[in-house]
Order: structure tokens, then sequence, then C-alpha cells
């Protein structure tokens, strides 16, 4: 099994990656602890992660309740079943249409099962989602925290966590990518938990609006 984390050891393991940094310790000490975040295995799980690439957290739940509106349950073969106009009647755009029929599809052709998934390495979940048209780092950095719950993830590509992260560090705001990522590496193995602490301070100080990328 890989390291994953639930309600029972939240606490401790943020408690382990504080002691790690004294910044992540004064957002527990000023904040609290974040909510135990995740999301179910699912098709409806992966639909949600994709609708918010690049828009704000409501507009994507916005969509995705729209959807179920529309359909009640959220399976690959009632997606199928919608004509595009009937998908952008839900809010949803071109490009995210063409990204949801086409997991859709690989999930019911059997080119993708999320169920297998639970028993690969981070790095294979990563290879398989990969292939996916739609799918980037980002949307496979949130699955892996947000579904399968592995502890030691970062997703540098997420600017809400990137921008509490030089907030906290007093960085510049032009600090590469690769400073982040080299950085970030002082938190293994719960990179997982530093980043819900960052997008938990992020969330609790300024409340600035929530936006994702891929």
């Amino acid at each position: 099994m890989f390291p994953t984390f639930n309600a029972s050891n939240f606490e401790e393991n943020c408690q382990k990656v504080a002691s790690m940094d004294k910044d992540l310790a004064q957002v527990i000490s000023e904040h609290g602890y974040p909510p135990v975040w995740n999301r179910p295995n699912t098709f409806e799980s992966l639909v949600h992660i994709i609708l918010e690439q690049q828009v704000s957290l409501a507009s994507a739940l916005a969509t995705l309740n729209k959807l179920r509106g529309k359909i009640t349950v959220i399976s690959p073969e009632n997606v199928l079943a919608l004509s595009d106009e009937e998908l952008k009647a839900c809010y949803f755009s071109r490009q995210k249409t063409v990204y949801v029929r086409h997991l859709a599809q690989a999930l019911v052709n059997g080119a993708l099962n999320l169920t297998e998934l639970e028993g690969l390495a981070d790095d294979e979940v990563r290879q398989r989602l990969l292939t996916l048209k739609g799918i980037g780092h980002w949307t496979v950095d949130i699955y892996l925290i947000f579904v399968l719950k592995r502890t030691d993830i970062f997703p540098v590509g997420d600017l809400a966590a990137v921008n509490a992260l030089k907030r906290i560090k007093k960085l510049d705001k032009d600090t590469t990518r690769e400073t982040l990522l080299a950085l970030s590496t002082l938190w293994q193995p719960y990179r997982t938990l530093a980043t819900m602490l960052l997008w938990h301070y992020y969330l609790s100080s300024a409340k600035p609006k929530q936006v994702n990328t891929l």
C-alpha cells in the first residue's frame, strides 16, 4: 500500500510536516488545522476536477450541479448520451465538453479503470492519466491528493498553493518553478499535508478569488 492520509491520521501528519517548517507550524497556530479535503474515486470526481481547471471553484461547482440536475447520476454512459448542446446548457465550454467525453469514453471502453489506479504508485497513476485529452499535471496532482489521498504531492501548477507559499516564505513573485519544487522537497514525505496547510492559509487569510490552473 502507498502512504495515504485519512481523518484518523490527518492532524498527526500535519504536525509532522509542521515540525519540519516553522512557517507551516505558524499556519496551524493561527488558523488551526485545514479540513480533511477528499472526494470519492468516481467519474464524477474526475469530471469535477476537470471543471475546476482555470476557473473559480464556485463556477466549477455550479456547472457540476447543473449537470447533476440534468442527468441525476453523473456516469460515463449518461454523459455520453447528452448532445453538445445539452452540455453547453449545463455551462460546459466546448473544450471541457471534449475532455469529459474523452474521459467517459475511456472508462466505457476499458482504456481506464479508476479502481486499478488505487493500486498504482503515484508516477504510474500520472502516466496513465496524462494519456487522456485534457488531463495535465495539475489535474493529476489534484486527483492524487483529493481522491487517492496520497501524502507526498506538491501541485506546483496550483496558483493558490504557490501564492500562499510565496507569501509565507516572503519569496519574490517571480520565484521560479524549479525553486518552488526544490523548496517543497524539504517537506517530503508529507508534501500533500504541506499543500493543504498552504491552501488553508490562503483561504483563511485574504479570502481571495480561488482560481486553479492545469
